[in-house]
């Protein structure tokens, strides 16, 4: 069974950098092969970790859900739409030498998708057995993990900016992982591109307001920048970058 990890934050607070770096770290630790899968409508992790990918796990939803109304269904007559979507699913999955990737993507027709839903539900069942870890890049509301789209988390990593919005909006999301009844064995908070690698004492005194476990801080970085403007990989950077080595401190001290 694999150990899921969530990542979440809100929006432009670095996640998906910091969600990358941390399957890259664990392919380096040897602790692979990692399932990476990118649950956040804008879909970018594969941007952060280097690879293309073609196929969404929306895109086969769609396709499915769809195929009914159209005039020259994509199903293969004799074949049923569970084996369809398994078949299409295994198209979606991107593999690469210590992680695969799996995207998520987003649903744009109308209609119910309670079937091909579960079909996800099922496949998603299927890859948490061939996996040590599952690590999730997750929306801030985190809706496929309280659906039970994924499976349960053991470990949630919610990411901040030094904002007190953005503390604010990561101790919602605590509150709804315990709201949920998921129960992960560690809920901990990284702040993010902080000025120096250092918190003020406002920021301080919010994450205490929360009721936020600090996992440590990650500082604000001028190549993180450079690269993401650039469109390079930021699991390329350098083995001295700061922001790395702020991670991989923290990701050890969480024994994973």
């Amino acid at each position: 069974m694999a150990h899921v990890i969530a990542v979440a934050g809100k929006g432009g607070v670095g996640k998906t950098t910091l969600c990358g770096m941390l399957i890259q770290y664990l392919c380096e630790q040897k602790k692979g092969p990692i399932l990476a899968v990118d649950a956040d409508a804008n879909s970018n992790l594969n941007e952060v970790l280097g690879v293309e990918v073609e196929t969404t796990l929306g895109d086969v939803r769609e396709e499915i859900a769809q195929a009914e109304l159209a005039k020259v269904s994509p199903i293969p007559k004799g074949m049923s739409k569970a084996d369809y979507a398994e078949m299409r699913f295994e198209d979606a999955l991107v593999e690469d030498d210590d992680f695969d990737l799996l995207v998520m993507g987003r649903t744009q027709g109308k209609g119910c998708y309670c079937y091909v839903n579960g079909l996800l539900q099922t496949q998603l069942a299927k890859y948490q057995n061939h996996y040590p870890y599952i690590v999730v890049d997750n929306e801030a509301g985190m809706e496929h993990i309280s659906r039970g789209v994924l499976p349960s988390m053991q470990t949630a990593i919610l990411v901040s900016d030094c904002s007190r919005r953005g503390i604010q909006a990561v101790g919602r999301i605590a509150k709804l992982i315990d709201e949920c009844g998921m129960k992960p064995d560690t809920v901990g908070l990284i702040v993010n591109r902080a000025p120096g690698g250092k918190l003020n004492a406002g920021i301080q005194e919010e994450i205490e307001n929360q009721g936020l476990h600090l996992l440590g801080v990650v500082p604000q970085d001028e190549d993180v920048y450079e690269y993401d403007c650039e469109g390079k990989p930021t699991a390329d950077l350098p083995e001295d970058n700061p922001v790395k080595k702020a991670l991989r401190e923290i990701v050890a001290n969480l024994n994973l």
